[in-house]
């Protein structure tokens, strides 16, 4: 008689081989990183104006086919022990990755209606909190981000307004493609084909919220309080964990997308008056309590639709500290295996600041 397999054992090997595809598909970026980027040097000079465009245009590219290219490759090298631990029967999963990014036109609306929603009730009151309610915080995204520094990628915050808008229009957007794709669309998406999804989205919530915490490393933000990236670890961790819920349920990356890069022109433009000597209150009156009363409206418009999405988001939530029927947990290893998503997800923060 064959012995049930330990749920302890499932829940380890089902990270390792997750941890093992992640690491080939860092890898496959690091690759073509070390090839693509270093001929933007040949083609033109690091201080020119337009180099900090192209080298976010460069990232986003390299993201979005070395994931798909090297998803095939581990899949290949994986074959056996993948039909062993994937949770369903799935499809490529290069395919699966790039299904993501499918908009037709009778769900175009709905996804930009998602992408509008997660923007207006959830990133700009997020933002707009902290930095009322958390004085020197917009002191310290304008002194993390250094766009004062010599090798700085962030420069186009020193230069007039006509060249810092030129560079927001494309900048914020490869920025939410990079960390969309990276993040929601290979780290959650995939994630959730080797255990539950909710573990997915933790794991890749605690990687997201890490890389923002990261800052405090940055020389620019030496002496500055802790407390700060605390901060931006929080709202990262929280935002990660609804935008990956949102991935899973509709199978949509461009709302995330969408959502990320608006929001980041909007806290590019706080921060670049911030530089400037322009108080916040004028990003308060003149954009944040608009674009708060848009957000309002859209909750009254939509309120059943958010309601459902409320309901079903916190259902999922909630059964992440309950046993898992599917590996036949007990309550100890609920414990083990929810100490263990967030240990795999520093784990994936730790290669990634090696590899990426």
């Amino acid at each position: 008689m064959r012995r049930p397999k330990s749920p302890l054992k499932t829940i380890i090997k089902q990270r390792f081989y997750f941890l093992f595809e992640v690491l080939t598909i860092f890898l496959g970026i690091f690759i073509f990183t070390i090839i693509l980027v270093p001929l933007l040097s040949f083609i033109i000079y690091e201080n020119d104006i337009l180099y900090e465009r192209l080298y976010n245009l460069v990232r986003a590219a390299i993201i979005v086919v070395a994931i798909p290219i090297f998803l095939y490759l581990s899949n290949f090298l994986m074959e056996k022990q993948r039909k062993l631990m994937i949770l369903e029967e799935d499809i490529s999963p290069s395919r699966n990755f790039l299904n993501l990014f499918k908009i037709s036109r009778k769900n175009f609306k709905f996804q930009l209606l998602y992408g509008i929603l997660l923007l207006f009730l959830i990133f700009i009151p997020i933002d707009f909190l902290g930095y009322l309610l958390v004085p020197g915080l917009l002191d310290f995204s304008s002194t993390a981000l250094d766009p004062a520094g010599q090798s700085s990628l962030n420069s186009y915050f020193n230069e007039n307004y006509s060249i810092f808008l030129l560079s927001v229009l494309l900048i914020p957007l490869c920025v939410a493609i990079y960390e969309e794709s990276l993040t929601r669309g290979f780290l959650t998406n995939r994630g959730s084909d080797y255990f539950n999804k909710m573990s997915a989205v933790i794991i890749t919530s605690f990687f997201f919220g890490l890389g923002h915490f990261a800052y405090i490393i940055n020389p620019s933000s030496s002496g500055l309080p802790i407390i700060f990236p605390i901060i931006w670890f929080l709202q990262t961790f929280l935002v990660g964990i609804i935008l990956s819920m949102v991935v899973l349920r509709k199978h949509w990356i461009f709302p995330v997308i969408f959502a990320h890069t608006v929001n980041n022109f909007i806290a590019s433009h706080s921060i670049w008056n911030y530089l400037n000597g322009i108080d916040f209150s004028f990003m308060t009156f003149y954009v944040y309590i608009p674009l708060l009363i848009i957000g309002i409206v859209l909750f009254i418009w939509q309120f059943s639709r958010i309601k459902e999405s409320l309901s079903i988001g916190w259902k999922e939530f909630k059964s992440y500290f309950a046993r898992d029927e599917n590996i036949g947990e007990n309550s100890l290893e609920t414990f083990v295996r929810i100490m263990m998503d967030f240990l795999f997800g520093l784990i994936i923060f730790l290669i990634g600041m090696i590899i990426l």
